[in-house]
């Protein structure tokens, strides 16, 4: 975390990571409310595929404009090594999708607020899934900062003045 607090360089990697990630949030909620809404799958079958949309869409944008100098790896093992994070940031996810989910919309099904109680199934599923994709994005990051990313050389230079400071 101090890395993004003093490293210019790198918060505005994870800038460009978290845009990334927006972009795979709006994939990831647009997908997830077809599938549930239109389809009728559960908020687990359809937040799991929706999420898989997404990863895809994240892989392709943090290799071409977040971290365009880990092209030095090859696409597949970098690939391999962004779906291992994100497999296990899928099963971050899950458990909050499935306990957390259902403890919100009974807590919005009983509020006063007539919209919260009308619309509950839809505000419990995309403020879940709001949750878990900022909980996952924060593991994702710092993960394959270190792991699928880590040809990237970690400008030492403003850190090294900080220190001398």
């Amino acid at each position: 975390m101090t890395m993004i607090l003093h490293n210019p360089d790198e918060r505005t990697r994870f800038t460009k990571f978290a845009v990334v990630g927006a972009i795979g949030s709006v994939i990831d909620i647009a997908v997830m409310n077809l599938l549930t809404g239109l389809a009728g799958a559960s908020l687990v079958s359809a937040g799991s595929i929706s999420f898989v949309c997404a990863v895809a869409s994240n892989f392709t944008w943090n290799r071409l404009w977040t971290y365009p100098e880990s092209r030095s790896k090859p696409i597949l093992g970098q690939l391999t090594q962004f779906s291992i994070v994100n497999a296990i940031g899928l099963l971050i996810r899950v458990p909050i999708l499935k306990f957390g989910e259902p403890l919100l919309d009974a807590y919005l099904e009983n509020m006063p607020i007539q919209v919260a109680a009308q619309h509950h199934t839809f505000i419990s599923h995309n403020l879940t899934l709001a949750v878990a994709i900022g909980i996952v994005m924060l593991w994702n990051f710092f993960v394959n900062r270190y792991w699928t990313y880590n040809d990237v050389a970690i400008s030492t230079s403003t850190i090294s003045k900080k220190q001398e400071l």
